[in-house]
């Protein structure tokens, strides 16, 4: 593969040193190094997004604002190949390469609250800065990815399709998802009612998707598959769900699930310190519904895979999906319990 690939952007896969790249779960990475070049390949995956040039199509509208309008701003955008491609086809697959950024690295998990505040800043600088560009020429890369409307109802639909003995098994936490329907409620006066504007938004905010520099300073995000319009509480409740819990929704030991309180202030002051006077009056007032909206979309989906024999993330054990949806519903649990301290602390 890498003999076909390589030449195309002019590079000798005789004479470089190609390695497997990262833990990212979706697209296919190598470390690619030439001389003194590094680079990133990576194929992108069919499986999740359906329609790869889509993807290109945003990643060029974006680069040739930011260029025009922001020519200081580090945007990790494809190099183009031989010909001016920024993304190959080949029978083998999508394939684009990314120079990589030197003196960066990253984190798997958010370990101290400095990071949140420095991942938060950043993804809040990249909207902001796209905050005039012209949402609608972007195009939907996974359409319905954050609309928990259609969440909620496929979750109802995988409750009426179960076997007798998943539904049993998970019968409180479904008792429990649907006693918080007021969560999809919100979600769809927001909507409906066009309350809040559709921005340029990541929708994949976890901290593995910023790069730091050596003083553990934020310097651009990256992974931009998924940046399509949407709202920022997406961006916002990610962040939420994946840092501020100590453990990853793998953890069965529920009692390690806490809201470390410190780290939400740290999300909300590096967000609102670059779109705090982007975002409306009615937008910053849902800024702790964001958290609610995104763990509760993911552990309809979690659950919602368990009904359906875990056709989509997959299961490494038995009840697998359903120990991650009680993980998400014990975080929703702990969260909305914090509620009114957390609106102190951005209210203070």
């Amino acid at each position: 593969m890498f003999k076909k690939i390589l030449p195309l952007y002019g590079i000798d896969p005789v004479v470089c040193d190609v390695k497997a790249f990262g833990d990212g779960l979706i697209n296919y990475t190598w470390s690619v190094i030439t001389g003194s070049d590094r680079y990133i390949l990576q194929q992108v995956n069919q499986n999740v997004f359906k329609h790869p040039f889509d993807i290109d199509h945003n990643i060029s509208l974006l680069k040739d604002y930011l260029d025009t309008e922001y020519p200081d701003y580090l945007f990790v955008a494809p190099v183009k190949d031989l010909t001016g491609n920024s993304l190959i086809h080949t029978e083998e697959g999508y394939f684009r390469m990314f120079r990589f950024v030197a003196n960066s690295h990253s984190f798997n998990v958010a370990e101290h609250k400095d990071e949140a505040f420095e991942a938060a800043q950043q993804f809040g600088k990249f909207s902001r800065l796209l905050n005039n560009f012209e949402v609608q020429h972007l195009r939907a890369t996974l359409p319905d990815f954050h609309n928990l409307s259609l969440r909620y109802h496929q979750f109802l639909y995988a409750c009426e399709h179960a076997s007798a003995e998943r539904k049993d098994k998970s019968s409180e936490l479904i008792a429990y998802l649907l006693a918080n329907k007021d969560i999809v409620e919100t979600f769809e006066r927001i909507t409906d009612r066009k309350e809040i504007p559709l921005r340029v938004i990541h929708h994949d905010t976890k901290i593995s998707n910023v790069l730091f520099d050596a003083q553990n300073k934020g310097i651009c995000v990256i992974d931009l598959d998924t940046v399509m319009p949407g709202y920022f509480i997406s961006d916002i409740g990610d962040m939420i769900r994946t840092y501020v819990c100590p453990v990853s929704e793998e953890e069965t030991d529920m009692s390690k699930i806490e809201i470390r309180k410190d780290y939400f202030k740290a999300i909300y002051d590096g967000y609102m310190l670059e779109m705090g006077t982007t975002l409306t009056a009615l937008e910053k007032s849902y800024f702790i519904y964001a958290g609610k909206f995104l763990i509760y979309m993911q552990a309809l989906r979690f659950l919602a895979d368990y009904l359906q024999n875990d056709v989509y993330y997959g299961s490494g054990y038995e009840g697998h999906n359903l120990n991650r949806a009680e993980n998400q519903l014990t975080l929703l649990r702990r969260y909305l319990e914090t509620g009114e301290q957390l609106k102190a602390l951005i209210d203070g």
